[in-house]
Protein backbone atom coordinates (compact mmCIF):
# COMPACT_ATOMS: atom_id res chain seq x y z
CA UNK A 1 0.00 0.00 0.00
CA UNK A 2 3.26 2.50 -0.70
CA UNK A 3 3.82 3.20 -4.54
CA UNK A 4 0.20 3.04 -5.29
CA UNK A 5 -0.09 6.15 -4.34
CA UNK A 6 2.80 7.81 -6.21
CA UNK A 7 0.43 6.94 -9.24
CA UNK A 8 -2.37 8.78 -8.30
CA UNK A 9 0.24 11.79 -7.07
CA UNK A 10 1.68 11.65 -10.99
CA UNK A 11 -1.54 11.30 -12.57
CA UNK A 12 -3.04 14.50 -11.06
CA UNK A 13 -6.08 12.69 -9.93
CA UNK A 14 -5.88 12.28 -6.88
CA UNK A 15 -7.13 15.71 -6.08
CA UNK A 16 -9.69 17.23 -8.19
CA UNK A 17 -9.88 20.99 -7.93
CA UNK A 18 -13.21 22.65 -7.63
CA UNK A 19 -13.59 24.56 -11.16
CA UNK A 20 -12.95 20.92 -12.85
CA UNK A 21 -15.51 19.25 -11.18
CA UNK A 22 -18.04 22.37 -12.08
CA UNK A 23 -16.89 21.56 -15.61
CA UNK A 24 -16.86 18.05 -16.33
CA UNK A 25 -19.57 15.86 -15.33
CA UNK A 26 -18.84 13.32 -12.58
CA UNK A 27 -19.22 10.18 -14.66
CA UNK A 28 -16.29 11.47 -17.27
CA UNK A 29 -13.87 12.12 -14.27
CA UNK A 30 -14.30 9.19 -12.89
CA UNK A 31 -13.55 7.26 -16.23
CA UNK A 32 -10.36 9.59 -16.87
CA UNK A 33 -9.55 8.76 -13.29
CA UNK A 34 -9.60 4.79 -14.06
CA UNK A 35 -7.69 5.24 -17.34
CA UNK A 36 -4.96 6.91 -15.16
CA UNK A 37 -4.57 3.93 -13.16
CA UNK A 38 -4.29 1.93 -16.13
CA UNK A 39 -7.30 -0.40 -14.75
CA UNK A 40 -10.26 0.39 -16.85
CA UNK A 41 -9.34 -2.64 -19.70
CA UNK A 42 -9.08 -4.94 -16.00
CA UNK A 43 -12.16 -3.92 -14.04
CA UNK A 44 -14.20 -6.96 -15.98
CA UNK A 45 -14.32 -9.91 -13.43
CA UNK A 46 -12.20 -8.20 -10.67
CA UNK A 47 -15.20 -7.59 -8.60
CA UNK A 48 -16.02 -11.80 -8.13
CA UNK A 49 -15.04 -13.37 -4.83
CA UNK A 50 -12.83 -16.57 -4.83
CA UNK A 51 -13.86 -18.89 -6.87
CA UNK A 52 -16.17 -22.19 -5.99
CA UNK A 53 -14.32 -25.51 -5.88
CA UNK A 54 -17.53 -27.09 -7.57
CA UNK A 55 -16.77 -26.55 -11.03
CA UNK A 56 -18.17 -24.84 -13.54
CA UNK A 57 -20.82 -22.82 -12.22
CA UNK A 58 -21.95 -19.85 -13.39
CA UNK A 59 -20.93 -15.72 -12.46
CA UNK A 60 -24.03 -13.67 -11.92
CA UNK A 61 -21.80 -11.33 -10.27
CA UNK A 62 -19.39 -10.20 -12.84
CA UNK A 63 -19.14 -9.06 -16.64
CA UNK A 64 -22.42 -7.39 -17.43
CA UNK A 65 -21.33 -6.46 -20.80
CA UNK A 66 -21.68 -3.10 -21.99
CA UNK A 67 -24.90 -1.98 -20.60
CA UNK A 68 -26.75 -2.46 -23.86
CA UNK A 69 -28.83 -5.39 -22.92
CA UNK A 70 -29.83 -3.92 -19.71
CA UNK A 71 -30.47 -0.37 -20.58
CA UNK A 72 -27.50 1.58 -19.87
CA UNK A 73 -25.70 4.16 -22.10
CA UNK A 74 -21.67 3.33 -20.73
CA UNK A 75 -19.48 1.43 -18.55
CA UNK A 76 -19.27 4.19 -16.14
CA UNK A 77 -22.88 3.58 -14.86
CA UNK A 78 -21.83 -0.14 -14.30
CA UNK A 79 -18.59 0.97 -12.29
CA UNK A 80 -20.90 3.55 -9.97
CA UNK A 81 -23.01 0.71 -9.34
CA UNK A 82 -20.52 -1.15 -8.08
CA UNK A 83 -19.11 1.71 -6.14
CA UNK A 84 -22.72 2.13 -4.81
CA UNK A 85 -22.64 -1.52 -3.46
CA UNK A 86 -19.54 -1.70 -2.22
CA UNK A 87 -20.55 1.19 -0.60
CA UNK A 88 -22.90 -0.70 1.10
CA UNK A 89 -20.99 -3.60 2.10
CA UNK A 90 -18.41 -1.51 4.49
CA UNK A 91 -21.36 0.18 5.85
CA UNK A 92 -23.18 -3.24 6.54
CA UNK A 93 -19.49 -4.28 8.12
CA UNK A 94 -19.49 -1.37 10.43
CA UNK A 95 -23.10 -1.36 11.36
CA UNK A 96 -22.71 -5.27 12.32
CA UNK A 97 -19.49 -4.69 14.37
CA UNK A 98 -21.70 -1.91 16.33
CA UNK A 99 -19.52 0.97 14.94
CA UNK A 100 -20.63 4.29 14.58
CA UNK A 101 -21.54 6.07 11.01
CA UNK A 102 -18.12 8.08 11.47
CA UNK A 103 -16.47 4.90 10.57
CA UNK A 104 -18.29 4.26 7.45
CA UNK A 105 -17.53 7.61 6.75
CA UNK A 106 -13.32 6.65 7.00
CA UNK A 107 -13.97 2.96 5.10
CA UNK A 108 -15.66 4.68 2.22
CA UNK A 109 -12.43 7.47 2.35
CA UNK A 110 -10.16 4.93 2.34
CA UNK A 111 -11.73 2.52 -0.35
CA UNK A 112 -12.20 5.57 -2.32
CA UNK A 113 -8.25 6.55 -2.48
CA UNK A 114 -6.96 3.05 -2.41
CA UNK A 115 -9.59 1.55 -5.12
CA UNK A 116 -11.91 3.96 -6.10
CA UNK A 117 -14.38 1.67 -4.50
CA UNK A 118 -13.95 -0.97 -7.13
CA UNK A 119 -13.14 -4.38 -6.02
CA UNK A 120 -10.02 -5.12 -7.84
CA UNK A 121 -7.95 -7.95 -8.42
CA UNK A 122 -4.48 -6.23 -8.61
CA UNK A 123 -2.41 -3.37 -7.38
CA UNK A 124 0.75 -2.50 -6.03
CA UNK A 125 2.74 -5.69 -5.11
CA UNK A 126 0.20 -8.22 -3.62
CA UNK A 127 -2.56 -5.65 -2.52
CA UNK A 128 -6.17 -6.34 -3.83
CA UNK A 129 -9.35 -5.21 -2.85
CA UNK A 130 -11.07 -2.42 -1.74
CA UNK A 131 -8.64 -1.56 0.54
CA UNK A 132 -5.67 -3.08 -1.22
CA UNK A 133 -4.88 -5.28 1.66
CA UNK A 134 -2.14 -7.32 1.07
CA UNK A 135 -1.76 -11.32 1.97
CA UNK A 136 2.31 -10.37 2.69
CA UNK A 137 1.50 -8.47 5.69
CA UNK A 138 -1.06 -11.09 7.24
CA UNK A 139 -4.65 -9.46 5.56
CA UNK A 140 -5.45 -12.92 4.50
CA UNK A 141 -5.43 -15.07 1.08
CA UNK A 142 -6.43 -13.10 -1.65
CA UNK A 143 -9.39 -14.65 -1.80
CA UNK A 144 -10.29 -13.75 1.79
CA UNK A 145 -9.47 -10.33 0.87
CA UNK A 146 -11.16 -10.18 -2.54
CA UNK A 147 -14.59 -10.81 -0.17
CA UNK A 148 -15.49 -7.10 0.49
CA UNK A 149 -17.26 -8.67 3.18
CA UNK A 150 -14.29 -9.85 4.81
CA UNK A 151 -11.73 -7.01 3.88
CA UNK A 152 -14.08 -4.21 5.03
CA UNK A 153 -14.84 -6.37 8.37
CA UNK A 154 -10.74 -6.44 8.44
CA UNK A 155 -10.35 -3.18 7.85
CA UNK A 156 -12.34 -1.82 10.83
CA UNK A 157 -11.78 -4.74 13.38
CA UNK A 158 -8.52 -6.53 11.99
CA UNK A 159 -7.34 -9.92 13.31
CA UNK A 160 -8.26 -11.57 16.16
CA UNK A 161 -5.25 -12.05 17.53
CA UNK A 162 -4.37 -7.92 16.96
CA UNK A 163 -2.12 -8.54 13.61
CA UNK A 164 -2.78 -6.78 11.46
CA UNK A 165 -4.77 -3.51 13.81
CA UNK A 166 -7.53 -2.49 12.34
CA UNK A 167 -9.68 0.63 12.92
CA UNK A 168 -10.99 -0.72 16.64
CA UNK A 169 -7.72 -1.60 17.86
CA UNK A 170 -6.70 2.20 17.43
CA UNK A 171 -7.48 5.71 19.31
CA UNK A 172 -9.75 6.52 15.97
CA UNK A 173 -12.40 8.88 17.89
CA UNK A 174 -9.53 11.31 18.85
CA UNK A 175 -8.16 11.57 15.20
CA UNK A 176 -8.62 12.89 12.11
CA UNK A 177 -10.43 11.16 9.50
CA UNK A 178 -7.50 10.71 7.28
CA UNK A 179 -5.06 10.55 10.46
CA UNK A 180 -7.50 7.76 11.44
CA UNK A 181 -7.72 5.75 8.17
CA UNK A 182 -3.57 6.34 8.11
CA UNK A 183 -3.55 4.63 11.23
CA UNK A 184 -5.05 1.35 9.87
CA UNK A 185 -3.49 1.60 6.49
CA UNK A 186 0.10 2.79 6.99
CA UNK A 187 0.43 4.73 3.27
CA UNK A 188 3.30 6.67 2.00
CA UNK A 189 0.92 9.48 1.33
CA UNK A 190 -1.33 9.80 4.18
CA UNK A 191 -2.40 13.45 3.56
CA UNK A 192 -4.44 11.85 0.34
CA UNK A 193 -7.36 10.11 2.29
CA UNK A 194 -8.98 13.31 3.53
CA UNK A 195 -9.20 14.64 0.37
CA UNK A 196 -12.08 11.97 -0.44
CA UNK A 197 -14.08 13.19 2.28
CA UNK A 198 -16.89 15.13 0.15
CA UNK A 199 -16.73 12.34 -2.46
CA UNK A 200 -17.33 9.53 0.35
CA UNK A 201 -20.09 12.01 1.80
CA UNK A 202 -21.65 12.03 -1.26
CA UNK A 203 -21.71 8.77 -2.16
CA UNK A 204 -22.76 8.08 1.39
CA UNK A 205 -25.98 9.98 0.76
CA UNK A 206 -26.74 8.54 -2.57
CA UNK A 207 -26.51 5.32 -1.33
CA UNK A 208 -28.54 5.68 1.92
CA UNK A 209 -26.25 5.49 4.51
CA UNK A 210 -26.30 6.99 7.95
CA UNK A 211 -23.08 8.50 8.72
CA UNK A 212 -24.30 10.03 12.17
CA UNK A 213 -25.40 6.81 13.10
CA UNK A 214 -23.61 6.08 16.54
CA UNK A 215 -21.90 3.39 18.33
CA UNK A 216 -19.35 1.97 19.93
CA UNK A 217 -15.48 3.37 19.44
CA UNK A 218 -14.14 -0.26 19.81
CA UNK A 219 -16.82 -2.65 17.98
CA UNK A 220 -17.67 -6.11 18.49
CA UNK A 221 -15.47 -8.75 16.79
CA UNK A 222 -17.90 -11.04 15.33
CA UNK A 223 -18.39 -14.64 15.99
CA UNK A 224 -17.60 -16.04 12.84
CA UNK A 225 -13.69 -16.70 12.09
CA UNK A 226 -11.71 -13.86 10.33
CA UNK A 227 -12.31 -16.22 7.10
CA UNK A 228 -15.64 -15.37 6.21
CA UNK A 229 -17.06 -18.27 6.99
CA UNK A 230 -20.05 -18.39 9.56
CA UNK A 231 -21.67 -21.55 11.80
CA UNK A 232 -21.50 -24.26 8.80
CA UNK A 233 -23.97 -26.76 10.99
CA UNK A 234 -22.77 -29.93 8.98
CA UNK A 235 -18.91 -29.56 8.96
CA UNK A 236 -18.60 -29.57 5.25
CA UNK A 237 -16.35 -27.22 3.67
CA UNK A 238 -17.47 -26.03 -0.34
CA UNK A 239 -15.67 -28.75 -1.73
CA UNK A 240 -17.63 -31.54 -0.03
CA UNK A 241 -20.60 -30.08 -0.52
CA UNK A 242 -20.71 -30.24 -4.34
CA UNK A 243 -20.47 -34.05 -3.99
CA UNK A 244 -23.35 -34.05 -1.50
CA UNK A 245 -25.56 -36.25 -2.15
CA UNK A 246 -27.27 -37.47 1.11
CA UNK A 247 -30.19 -36.05 1.33
CA UNK A 248 -31.21 -35.51 -2.22
CA UNK A 249 -35.52 -35.48 -3.00
CA UNK A 250 -34.95 -35.12 -6.82
CA UNK A 251 -32.47 -36.36 -9.64
CA UNK A 252 -33.66 -33.98 -12.02
CA UNK A 253 -32.07 -32.93 -14.44
CA UNK A 254 -30.63 -28.84 -14.93
CA UNK A 255 -32.89 -26.60 -16.94
CA UNK A 256 -36.36 -29.05 -15.80
CA UNK A 257 -39.33 -26.56 -15.32
CA UNK A 258 -39.84 -25.94 -10.92
CA UNK A 259 -43.54 -26.21 -10.03
CA UNK A 260 -45.34 -25.29 -7.27
CA UNK A 261 -45.04 -27.94 -4.04
CA UNK A 262 -46.86 -27.97 -0.98
CA UNK A 263 -44.72 -28.49 1.85
CA UNK A 264 -45.91 -26.22 5.32
CA UNK A 265 -42.96 -24.47 7.05
CA UNK A 266 -41.61 -25.96 10.20
CA UNK A 267 -42.82 -24.73 13.79
CA UNK A 268 -39.49 -22.59 14.30
CA UNK A 269 -40.03 -20.53 10.87
CA UNK A 270 -40.93 -17.14 12.44
CA UNK A 271 -40.41 -14.09 10.33
CA UNK A 272 -41.49 -10.66 10.54
CA UNK A 273 -43.41 -10.62 7.20
CA UNK A 274 -45.77 -13.61 5.86
CA UNK A 275 -44.33 -15.52 3.08
CA UNK A 276 -47.61 -13.86 1.11
CA UNK A 277 -46.41 -10.45 2.87
CA UNK A 278 -42.76 -11.19 1.89
CA UNK A 279 -43.48 -11.94 -2.07
CA UNK A 280 -45.52 -8.84 -2.15
CA UNK A 281 -42.59 -6.32 -0.79
CA UNK A 282 -40.55 -8.28 -3.34
CA UNK A 283 -43.05 -7.34 -6.49
CA UNK A 284 -43.20 -3.93 -5.05
CA UNK A 285 -39.32 -3.72 -5.08
CA UNK A 286 -39.64 -4.78 -8.77
CA UNK A 287 -41.84 -2.06 -9.93
CA UNK A 288 -39.86 0.44 -7.95
CA UNK A 289 -37.18 0.15 -10.13
CA UNK A 290 -34.72 0.60 -7.23
CA UNK A 291 -31.04 -0.51 -8.32
CA UNK A 292 -30.08 -0.98 -4.44
CA UNK A 293 -29.68 -4.57 -4.59
CA UNK A 294 -26.76 -5.33 -6.77
CA UNK A 295 -25.10 -8.21 -5.54
CA UNK A 296 -26.81 -8.08 -2.29
CA UNK A 297 -29.25 -11.08 -2.85
CA UNK A 298 -29.43 -12.59 0.53
CA UNK A 299 -29.43 -9.02 2.06
CA UNK A 300 -32.89 -8.67 -0.71
CA UNK A 301 -34.71 -12.19 0.83
CA UNK A 302 -34.16 -11.55 4.32
CA UNK A 303 -35.53 -7.58 3.90
CA UNK A 304 -38.24 -9.23 2.39
CA UNK A 305 -39.26 -11.05 5.28
CA UNK A 306 -38.88 -8.58 7.32
CA UNK A 307 -34.90 -8.57 8.82
CA UNK A 308 -32.90 -6.13 8.83
CA UNK A 309 -30.27 -8.82 8.22
CA UNK A 310 -29.87 -12.45 7.37
CA UNK A 311 -26.93 -12.73 10.06
CA UNK A 312 -25.19 -14.72 7.12
CA UNK A 313 -21.77 -13.91 5.15
CA UNK A 314 -22.69 -15.87 2.16
CA UNK A 315 -26.02 -17.25 0.42
CA UNK A 316 -24.57 -20.59 0.38
CA UNK A 317 -23.87 -20.84 3.62
CA UNK A 318 -27.25 -19.48 4.55
CA UNK A 319 -28.65 -22.70 2.75
CA UNK A 320 -25.85 -25.21 4.88
CA UNK A 321 -26.81 -23.75 8.01
CA UNK A 322 -30.08 -25.30 7.98
CA UNK A 323 -31.11 -27.65 9.59
CA UNK A 324 -30.77 -31.20 7.01
CA UNK A 325 -34.53 -31.76 7.34
CA UNK A 326 -35.20 -28.18 5.75
CA UNK A 327 -32.97 -28.59 2.92
CA UNK A 328 -34.35 -29.75 0.09
CA UNK A 329 -31.38 -30.71 -1.99
CA UNK A 330 -32.35 -30.32 -6.15
CA UNK A 331 -36.06 -30.55 -4.87
CA UNK A 332 -37.86 -28.48 -8.15
CA UNK A 333 -40.90 -28.10 -6.47
CA UNK A 334 -40.47 -25.20 -4.05
CA UNK A 335 -43.93 -24.47 -1.84
CA UNK A 336 -44.85 -20.79 -2.60
CA UNK A 337 -42.29 -18.15 -0.22
CA UNK A 338 -39.40 -20.61 -0.16
CA UNK A 339 -35.72 -19.39 -0.67
CA UNK A 340 -33.87 -21.02 -3.55
CA UNK A 341 -30.16 -21.68 -4.17
CA UNK A 342 -27.43 -22.35 -6.60
CA UNK A 343 -23.76 -22.71 -6.67
CA UNK A 344 -21.32 -19.81 -8.90
CA UNK A 345 -17.73 -19.33 -9.21
CA UNK A 346 -18.33 -16.93 -6.45
CA UNK A 347 -18.00 -18.34 -3.03
CA UNK A 348 -21.32 -16.23 -2.36
CA UNK A 349 -23.54 -18.13 -4.25
CA UNK A 350 -27.15 -16.98 -4.91
CA UNK A 351 -30.60 -17.30 -3.20
CA UNK A 352 -33.71 -15.89 -4.37
CA UNK A 353 -37.74 -15.85 -3.51
CA UNK A 354 -39.98 -18.47 -4.98
CA UNK A 355 -42.90 -16.23 -5.97
CA UNK A 356 -44.86 -19.70 -7.60
CA UNK A 357 -45.39 -20.89 -11.28
CA UNK A 358 -42.10 -21.93 -11.19
CA UNK A 359 -40.86 -18.09 -11.57
CA UNK A 360 -38.32 -16.01 -8.65
CA UNK A 361 -37.78 -12.83 -7.63
CA UNK A 362 -33.99 -12.29 -8.37
CA UNK A 363 -31.44 -9.11 -7.68
CA UNK A 364 -29.04 -8.93 -10.64
CA UNK A 365 -31.22 -11.59 -13.77
CA UNK A 366 -32.08 -8.97 -15.93
CA UNK A 367 -30.37 -5.78 -14.55
CA UNK A 368 -28.16 -5.04 -12.10
CA UNK A 369 -28.92 -3.79 -8.80
CA UNK A 370 -32.64 -4.30 -9.67
CA UNK A 371 -35.01 -6.93 -8.95
CA UNK A 372 -37.18 -8.93 -11.24
CA UNK A 373 -40.08 -11.42 -11.50
CA UNK A 374 -38.28 -14.10 -13.57
CA UNK A 375 -38.57 -18.15 -14.46
CA UNK A 376 -36.37 -20.29 -11.85
CA UNK A 377 -34.97 -21.98 -14.79
CA UNK A 378 -32.77 -18.44 -16.13
CA UNK A 379 -30.91 -18.56 -13.14
CA UNK A 380 -29.42 -22.17 -14.83
CA UNK A 381 -29.60 -20.68 -18.57
CA UNK A 382 -28.39 -17.34 -18.30
CA UNK A 383 -26.18 -17.63 -15.85
CA UNK A 384 -24.90 -21.37 -15.95
CA UNK A 385 -25.39 -21.88 -12.11
CA UNK A 386 -26.10 -25.04 -10.04
CA UNK A 387 -29.21 -25.42 -8.76
CA UNK A 388 -28.43 -26.55 -4.93
CA UNK A 389 -31.84 -26.60 -3.33
CA UNK A 390 -34.60 -24.88 -1.52
CA UNK A 391 -35.31 -24.44 2.25
CA UNK A 392 -38.28 -22.56 3.94
CA UNK A 393 -37.70 -18.88 5.21
CA UNK A 394 -35.41 -19.12 8.17
CA UNK A 395 -32.95 -16.93 9.62
CA UNK A 396 -31.92 -18.15 12.41
CA UNK A 397 -29.30 -15.61 12.79
CA UNK A 398 -31.22 -12.87 11.57
CA UNK A 399 -31.93 -9.46 13.71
Amino acid sequence: MDSRQAAFMAAGVARRGAAIKLAVPAAILFFVLLLSLGIVGGIAGSSQASASSCGSAGQPDTEYGDGTETGGTDDTNGLHAQQLANAKIIDQEATKAGLPGRATLIGLMTALQESTLINLDHGDQDSVGLFQQRPSSGWGTKAQIMDPHYSARMFFLGDKDGSPQGLADKNWESMGLGEAAQAVQHSAYPSLYDGQESEARSIAKEAGINLDRTGKATGNQPTADASGDTGDTTGQTPTTRCNDNSDDTSTAKPGTAFHDGDSPWPAEVKNPRSAADAIKWAQQEADSGSSDWYRQCLAFVSQAYGWNFSGTTYAIDHYYEMPMSMRHNRDRNPPVGALMYWRTSSRAGHVAIYVGNGQIASNDIRTPGHISIVPATDIESKWGSTYVGWAPPYFPKGG
